[in-house]
């Protein structure tokens, strides 16, 4: 691949960005905190164009992803915090150093023993003071959260000796939260309901599934097939509170048979 044919596209857009920050109310008011919700938002936009495999809102997604990483850098360097170069540098230095078994001499063949190098460099750049999970984000959504606890421990280790034994657990906690719905203790029903969901996110990461987007992926489905039934209902001058179960299931077995 020829990475300079990049270049002049990349410097173009460093060069917009000085302009904009310079000329426009708007991106002249802009700061670290006002920007942190806009790109929040725009992550999910991407996720969302991902999920859908839109390459082309793919492609403008990561677009607007990407300015915000520039303006990211051109507010610290009006501080003089940092600049792009810095960003770039200190991305291709954790690169290089976390990937030993390619810039370097350890040997590593699979994908989960790249990921176990990869914890423990981690560690050892905060000069073994920090946690393996530490590094997990405070504001990422439980589900997403779930997900990285558990790769993290996994990487140094704990986890399963055979992935089916989480169903095992799975069961357990199943059982549990059963018990605890038959006493109608909703403190504790709360409490097992999250064991169940963890133990569920483990199994799919065990089976190598993401959960998030499984789930996501769900949701669609039952807005699809749900608009269908509403949409029927409404076309035969019918409403859903007046139909039977059965009645509404009918259609929904009709949508999922048109590929819904």
């Amino acid at each position: 691949m020829d990475n300079k044919k990049h270049l002049p596209a990349f410097e173009k857009l460093l060069d917009i960005m000085d302009e904009l920050r310079e000329k426009c109310p708007w991106d002249r008011e802009q700061t670290m905190d006002s920007l942190r919700t806009l790109s929040i938002e725009e992550t999910y936009e991407l996720s969302d164009a991902v999920i859908r495999s839109n390459f082309n809102d793919i492609k403008k997604e990561l677009g607007d992803l990407f300015l915000h990483i520039v303006f990211y850098a051109k507010i610290a360097g009006e501080q003089d915090k940092f600049d792009m170069s810095d960003v770039i540098n200190t991305l291709c230095d954790k690169l290089v150093y976390r990937h030993p078994h390619v810039f370097g001499e350890v040997k590593a063949d699979t994908s989960g023993e790249v990921s176990k190098n990869w914890e423990q460099l981690k560690i050892k750049e905060k000069d073994g003071n920090k946690t393996v999970l530490s590094g997990v984000p405070v504001s990422l959504p439980a589900l997403v959260k779930a997900g990285r606890i558990q790769d993290k421990a996994a990487a140094v280790g704990f986890d399963w000796e055979q992935k089916e034994q989480v169903w095992d657990k799975f069961e357990e906690e199943k059982q549990e939260l059963m018990h605890e719905i038959g006493e109608m203790d909703r403190e504790k029903m709360e409490a097992e309901f999250g064991d169940l969901f963890f133990s569920l996110v483990n199994a799919a990461r065990l089976y190598g599934i993401n959960p998030e987007t499984a789930l996501e992926r769900t949701n669609r489905k039952f807005i699809d097939r749900f608009t269908y039934l509403e949409n029927k209902t409404i076309r035969q001058g019918r409403s859903l509170k007046s139909m039977t179960l059965d009645e509404m299931n009918e259609i929904w077995e009709e949508a999922k048979h048109n590929g819904l």
